[in-house]
């Protein structure tokens, strides 16, 4: 009832070829199971050459892992010039937040100055008699109300301010 089967990884094994020499390889023996067998996979991939590297891939890389004194001391001043720029930045971030509180805080006396000058100016205006004012105007200075006569009426025919020179002395 069972049958047994030839496994596909062995037949693929024995179909491939060598990457070293391109032969095929020694190992043909048919493998009758139903599971695969260890077949030292691990030793493989460890025994598996390597490629010879060209010799200006080796130089290149050889040359790559040492620095030269020139790119060294450019790296150097690259990290300093970029420290100095960093150093700048925040010194001015720090101003730039000291700025700001100080217009806060000028702000904030410019309001109270302007709150106490309109309480002061609301104290003069509610104190002011405007009766008094006239009475003293008309009794004491001897100031009286425009005639019909005294009033000159003209008409401003652009936005601009008119002036009246008069030749007329009282």
């Amino acid at each position: 009832m069972a049958q047994t089967r030839r496994s596909g990884t062995s037949r693929t094994n024995r179909n491939s070829y060598n990457r070293n020499t391109g032969n095929r390889r020694a190992h043909s023996a048919y493998i009758y199971d139903n599971t695969a067998r260890d077949l030292q996979v691990q030793r493989q991939l460890e025994e598996a050459p390597r490629r010879q590297l060209s010799n200006e891939t080796r130089k290149n890389r050889e040359k790559a892992r040492h620095m030269s004194f020139g790119y060294v001391a450019f790296l150097v001043g690259a990290l300093f010039a970029c420290g100095m720029v960093l150093i700048n930045y925040v010194q001015l971030q720090a101003e730039l937040t000291n700025k700001r509180q100080e217009v806060a805080i000028l702000e904030s006396e410019l309001n109270s100055m302007r709150l106490a000058n309109d309480e002061e100016y609301s104290r003069i205006t509610s104190s002011i008699d405007l009766e008094q004012i006239k009475r003293i105007a008309i009794g004491e200075l001897g100031m009286v109300y425009a005639e019909e006569g005294q009033i000159i009426s003209y008409t401003n025919e652009g936005n601009d301010y008119m002036r009246r020179v008069s030749n007329e002395t009282n």
